[in-house]
């Protein structure tokens, strides 16, 4: 029997350095998938965590299970051929002789892999998305999100991050945002990739406006997220001072007619936008900004309707919590 010690110093070979032992193509921690037929790069080494994973057919585990999946060998024999492929040296009587030539152990340079990621690689985690319990535990059991939004908005996740996706009005990708999910203090709470330009988060819901529909602003994505469980229409913007040219066209289409993307026809009247301001100076700044410029942007047809949140609510997300957990006597 192999011992517990050397199975651990195998189980602690660096995963992408094994994948490449055993034939694996690694590029910016992405290969093809050699179980199921692949041809965009979807299997993800999570080398802060030792672990692989595919995002298209779902296997995943550590440096020996993807030996033994490769190799189709079992446990035992999977020790052994890691033993033999790094030049260790393990306590163990019937070791199987491989004919694999011993390579050198090269030190990983400790990095934060997932903001290195390219376009390519997030857009096929969020065409795969898949939530950790980490990721589950603060959607469903803190912040009480329905499934359906989070299908709706195709979050998914690594290890530590939420990934939120900014999709532009016609449902392609624009960026995404990280959303930590850890204890540490000197890590960033929320991060974008480098350039992005980011101002408008849920723009597809305005192709389901039907006419005269209340359309909710909240100031970042968790109230966006209450508000459509809540049943509410709902963007989410971060600033008013963010809000483009482009941006504000887009809003003016929700209400006028002839006015892309929507179909040229009748005019939909005034524009009713509604808001739960954050119970904080940002925002009811954000407020007398976003009411200011809308209703100048609108030559005086728009209007911000002020929803007043219970005075024990920071924000529209902490006011759902408390709602939700209420009503499940919490």
């Amino acid at each position: 029997m192999i011992a517990k010690a050397d199975i651990e110093r195998i189980s602690s070979l660096p995963i992408e350095q094994v994948a490449d032992a055993l034939g694996l193509r690694v590029k910016r921690h992405w290969s093809l998938c050699p179980f199921h037929n692949d041809s965009n790069p979807s299997l993800y080494y999570r080398v802060a965590k030792n672990k692989y994973r595919c995002f298209v057919c779902e296997h995943y585990g550590g440096t020996i299970d993807l030996t033994m999946h490769m190799m189709h060998l079992n446990f035992h024999d999977a020790v052994c051929w890691l033993a033999q492929a790094f030049g260790i040296s393990i306590d163990e009587e019937n070791v199987r002789k491989f004919n694999v030539k011993p390579r050198e152990v090269k030190p990983v340079k400790k990095l934060n892999c997932e903001f290195t990621l390219g376009t390519e690689q997030l857009a096929q985690m969020i065409a795969n998305p898949v939530l950790t319990e980490e990721a589950q535990h603060f959607l469903f059991d803190i912040r009480k999100i329905d499934p359906r939004v989070v299908k709706w908005c195709k979050l998914s996740s690594t290890h530590t991050h939420l990934l939120i996706p900014y999709f532009n009005i016609d449902g392609s990708l624009q960026s995404i945002q990280w959303r930590y999910l850890g204890n540490d203090p000197k890590e960033p709470r929320f991060r974008f990739p480098k350039g992005s330009n980011c101002s408008i988060y849920n723009l597809p819901v305005l192709k389901l406006l039907k006419p005269g529909e209340p359309l909710y602003i909240a100031e970042g994505c968790s109230d966006c997220w209450a508000l459509l469980s809540s049943g509410r229409k709902a963007i989410a913007i971060p600033s008013a001072t963010l809000l483009t040219a482009e941006n504000i066209k887009l809003l003016k289409g929700v209400f006028q007619a002839d006015s892309p993307p929507f179909p040229t026809g009748e005019g939909r009247g005034e524009a009713h936008f509604h808001m739960y301001p954050d119970q904080d100076a940002p925002g009811e700044r954000l407020f007398l900004q976003l009411k200011e410029l809308l209703s100048k942007q609108f030559a005086a047809r728009a209007e911000v309707i002020r929803h007043q949140l219970p005075h024990n609510c920071k924000d529209f997300a902490d006011y759902w919590m408390k709602q939700k957990c209420e009503n499940v006597k919490c």
